[in-house]
């Protein structure tokens, strides 16, 4: 699908908002996109592999960014020339080569917002909710880390906490939804957290109103989700209700088990569950208070209805901002 004539950079107004979304290419940040687009702003998009996605986004300019190598302030000033919001979306599900928790989620974005700080650009960084000191996860502490390094940082900056998000693309979702089939399900004792599941569009909505403030002084600390609280099983029920009227088995399990089959899925790089979700169904992710209502203007979308994967759009769809609506907490960084 060819672009709208709008759509292409020399025809945005003069005065548009300046927006450089990081990790532009994963299942957070093309709905950050989308909803920015949208809105009238100019987009770049940083991205590990900008050469794979430029049919993907003809409206705007792609650049590469690797996290582990813009550990200083300075390594940021260059893509930071023409900018008025930055938004970060990136984050890593597990650890590969030379691309660290600490490096991801920590010393790359405390070196960004210091930068920003420096050249007063507005910061808005994606995090999760159920980080809590003592953590034995290295992803959730590395994400507190990073929390704390912006807050101290003297940037404006948000902080945004979303709760398990549910939409077009998400590798969380995908899998919950395909668990949600099956007729047995495997409840871990230890699951008591709370979630305000949430659609992944009403996030990118958020972050283009958030890109939008001409200061961020009232929004430091943003949590996000959904009107309703689910339980883990509650949840699995209300998508299980998407596609059949018949009832899966739900069977409690011994946390041993869970905590087990995470670190099995931790070395083996298998699904989205890891040691620190586990950690995180635990413990509520609701957020408090929601802030969703007040920056949406109304309430939040239901999480139905079902995701079909034949109705997921094109990489050339993201354009019109046609992408149907942390999962547990899931931020690819594109």
């Amino acid at each position: 699908m060819p672009p709208d004539t709008e759509d292409s950079p020399k025809n945005i107004p003069a005065g548009a908002l300046r927006v450089l979304v990081l990790g532009g290419t994963g299942f957070i940040g093309r709905h950050a996109v989308a909803a920015l687009h949208a809105s009238g702003a100019q987009v770049a998009i940083g991205s590990r592999h900008p050469e794979r996605h430029k049919s993907a986004y003809p409206f705007a300019s792609l650049h590469l960014v690797r996290f582990e190598h813009l550990l200083q302030p300075d390594a940021w000033a260059s893509l930071l020339k023409d900018v008025d919001v930055v938004v970060n979306c990136v984050g890593i599900l597990r650890q590969r080569p030379n691309e660290s928790y600490d490096h991801v989620h920590h010393r790359a974005p405390a070196a960004l917002a210091l930068a920003c700080a420096g050249a007063n650009i507005r910061f808005v960084h994606t995090s999760a909710l159920g980080l809590h000191e003592g953590a034995k996860s290295r992803f959730l502490s590395s994400k507190l880390l990073g929390e704390r390094a912006i807050a101290a940082s003297g940037s404006d900056y948000a902080i945004v906490r979303p709760s398990l998000l549910d939409g077009e693309g998400g590798f969380g979702a995908r899998w919950l939804r395909g668990l949600s089939r099956s007729p047995v399900h495997f409840i871990p004792r230890g699951a008591r957290g709370g979630i305000a599941a949430m659609a992944a569009t009403d996030l990118g909505k958020a972050f283009a109103v958030l890109a939008a403030l001409p200061s961020l002084a009232g929004h430091r600390e943003v949590e996000l989700g959904g009107i309703r609280r689910y339980g883990y099983a509650e949840y699995l029920r209300e998508l299980r209700a998407d596609y059949t009227g018949t009832r899966a088995l739900q069977i409690p399990t011994p946390n041993w088990a869970a905590r087990l089959g995470a670190h099995v899925c931790d070395v083996l790089h298998f699904s989205p569950f890891s040691y620190g979700h586990w950690i995180l169904l635990q413990r509520d992710n609701v957020p408090s208070p929601n802030r969703l209502p007040e920056l949406l203007g109304r309430e939040p979308l239901a999480i139905r209805p079902a995701i079909q994967p034949k109705t997921q759009p094109e990489p050339h769809q993201v354009h019109a901002g046609k992408i149907g609506p942390h999962d547990l907490p899931d931020t690819p960084a594109g």
